[in-house]
């Protein structure tokens, strides 16, 4: 520190100094301004090179973070046309064929086995779904909608779940929507 401070009062004490007229100066001082000055402007050159480069890099790893989202959305959305193909194979079917003894049974084992494919490709992008039943509340999981009064359950459990929760990977997509369980009220003393 001290010697950056050193260094930097001569330049500030020279900037206060009164103005050398250019007719005043020896040869050797007006080569020493020539050579400083041309320092000046490489450094100057330098600088707006260098504000140039970032800049650029800033712009390209934006536009790359926005390719890479759009190949991993395009990636996902691959995977899913086929559950979608199947979807409406399944409606077609529901809708065109008079349901037999037992077909009612076939067309939910279908529907159910591209209910699977679909979360086996959302599992693979590392979508998890939260169990949330019988579990203690937790606020940064759960999003309770309503209390339930039940000795079956210890206050703070979870009794019913009503809609799903899903994390990708550690982040938090959507809470599990639930009804936690409370103790019972005493019942009104007569």
């Amino acid at each position: 520190p001290k010697t950056e401070t050193a260094e930097a009062a001569p330049s500030i004490a020279a900037a206060k100094a009164p103005v050398t007229p250019v007719s005043e100066l020896t040869p050797g001082q007006l080569e020493e301004l020539k050579t400083r000055a041309a320092k000046a402007d490489e450094h100057w050159d330098r600088l707006l090179h260098t504000a140039a480069d970032f800049e650029n890099f800033k712009k390209r790893a934006a536009r790359e973070r926005i390719e890479a989202a759009q190949s991993a959305n395009a990636a996902l959305l691959l995977k899913l046309l086929p559950v979608l193909d199947h979807f409406e194979m399944a409606q077609t079917a529901a809708q065109t064929a008079e349901v037999p003894q037992g077909g009612m049974a076939s067309l939910q084992a279908g529907i159910a086995m591209i209910q699977q494919q679909l979360k086996g490709i959302l599992a693979e992008t590392g979508l998890e779904e939260i169990d949330a039943t019988g579990k203690l509340f937790d606020p940064m999981l759960h999003e309770a909608v309503s209390q339930m009064e039940t000795a079956d359950a210890p206050e703070g459990r979870v009794v019913q779940q009503i809609r799903k929760g899903y994390k990708l990977r550690d982040r938090l997509l959507r809470p599990a929507a639930v009804v936690v369980a409370k103790k019972p009220s005493a019942p009104p003393a007569t």
